[in-house]
């Protein structure tokens, strides 16, 4: 079971992630993005962008590295090789460029542990290089108890 004692437990910030224009056209084309903005610098600038814009989902990729550290944290107690993803969303408030160097800081929402299954939830805040909040990815994993 996961230690409902982390509910609360807030992370480090990341090591900054720089977003590169072939990452993102990769994960926009992993995730069947027709988009123009994903993919065209031209579009992308036409619509008021410095460069290419990731898909919303994107965010997932800078949230996992703050997932890592919890994942190693032995006070969690989280076993990996029994998670299952639950839940996930994203509440943007500027669409992720080409460009941005992000950093994250994960917290844990909450810890419920229901008969053999434990739900933990995430808050993982992404920010610029500036500071400013970029996006909150939210995410729930549900840990299988030991048969």
């Amino acid at each position: 079971m996961v230690n409902p004692n982390v509910e609360g437990k807030q992370y480090p910030a990341t090591e900054a992630y720089l977003v590169g224009r072939e990452k993102i056209r990769e994960f926009a084309h992993a995730v069947k993005s027709s988009n123009p903005l994903n993919f065209d610098v031209l579009p992308a600038q036409a619509a008021g962008y410095e460069d290419i814009i990731a898909p919303p989902t994107f965010a997932v990729v800078i949230q996992e590295r703050s997932l890592a550290t919890v994942l190693a944290d032995p006070e969690a107690d989280i076993d990996f090789s029994r998670v299952v993803h639950g839940d996930q969303r994203f509440v943007h408030v500027r669409p992720i460029v080409a460009g941005d160097e992000l950093t994250s800081v994960l917290s844990v929402a909450s810890v419920k542990n229901v008969a053999n299954l434990s739900m933990i939830t995430f808050n993982t805040e992404i920010f610029d290089a500036k500071k400013a909040l970029v996006c909150t990815a939210i995410s729930t994993l549900i840990v299988r108890g030991e048969e």
